[in-house]
């Protein structure tokens, strides 16, 4: 089976920063209160915890300064628990802190922070793994494709709330997300069992999206960019809603009425289920 290439983001981190400012900045008092479609965060509450990113990121990565070291992590749930402790704790020291200042905080660590990364060489060994994507041992240029995607999503959280999502659903953008997101098809069906040869094929509507194929060996699924049989289901999800399943902003019984599915429906449902996210 063919390798999937890697994904370079690197260059497109720095216009997406662009286009979050860009954002905030023309939010009036009352958007930046908004609810969101993250149960527990307003907007504000999202740009806060994007800016923690830039800052928990170049204080552990650059800086080898980890802060408040876990007593224990004894499993998955562990760290997140680990993790939503430490997001809920700067969220709500920072609703002291004003729009203005968060915005130029975010201005300012996101350059620095995207200015780090382009100094990691992409093949080597990344500091953590992309644990949605099934991997103990990630390369950097994965680490660095998966810190596009958690920033892509959570600045269209805040657009979705505002009624601004157009922007990032681009090619430019939104395709990068989405074929980063993809990688976790493998480890995510990895418990669905096939006859060796079959083929899943994954389709995201609009401009941003595009083609996915996994194809089953006998032992495991792989992600391959041109599959040896047609596929025995064909997924078609709608654009605007592929990021909110991989993401958790929109429940299972919605998502069902806006995706399509041709052949073994059970192969095709399995998408619904699938996260690219610490989650």
């Amino acid at each position: 089976m063919t390798e999937t290439k890697p994904i370079f983001t690197v260059d497109l981190l720095p216009k997406l920063d662009e286009k979050l400012i860009e954002v905030l900045q023309s939010l009036s008092p009352q958007d930046w209160e908004k609810q969101s479609i993250a149960p527990l965060w307003r907007v504000k509450d999202i740009a806060v915890h994007l800016l923690d990113g830039n800052i928990r990121a170049l204080s552990m990565l650059r800086d080898q300064y980890f802060g408040v070291i876990p007593e224990s992590i004894n499993s998955y749930q562990d760290l997140l628990d680990y993790l939503n402790k430490l997001n809920h704790d700067w969220v709500a020291a920072m609703k002291r802190v004003s729009p203005k200042i968060i915005i130029e905080l975010l201005a300012s660590t996101g350059k620095e922070y995207c200015e780090y990364l382009k100094t990691l060489e992409p093949f080597e060994a990344a500091t953590f793994s992309v644990a949605w994507a099934g991997e103990e041992q990630s390369s950097n240029w994965f680490h660095i494709a998966r810190e596009y995607t958690e920033k892509w999503h959570h600045q269209q959280q805040i657009r979705f709330a505002v009624g601004q999502t157009a922007e990032l659903y681009s090619q430019e953008f939104y395709f990068p997300y989405l074929e980063t997101s993809m990688r976790a098809l493998p480890h995510h069906y990895r418990n669905v069992e096939a006859s060796k040869g079959e083929v899943i094929k994954f389709s995201v509507s609009g401009d941003g999206g595009g083609d996915w194929f996994i194809e089953f060996d006998g032992k495991q699924w792989h992600l391959v960019p041109n599959p040896s049989q047609k596929p025995v289901t064909e997924v078609t999800i709608e654009g605007e809603i592929a990021w909110r399943i991989f993401t958790k902003g929109i429940n299972k019984q919605r998502a069902t009425k806006q995706i399509s599915i041709k052949g073994n429906q059970l192969f095709g449902e399995k998408i619904l289920d699938m996260l690219a996210v610490m989650a």
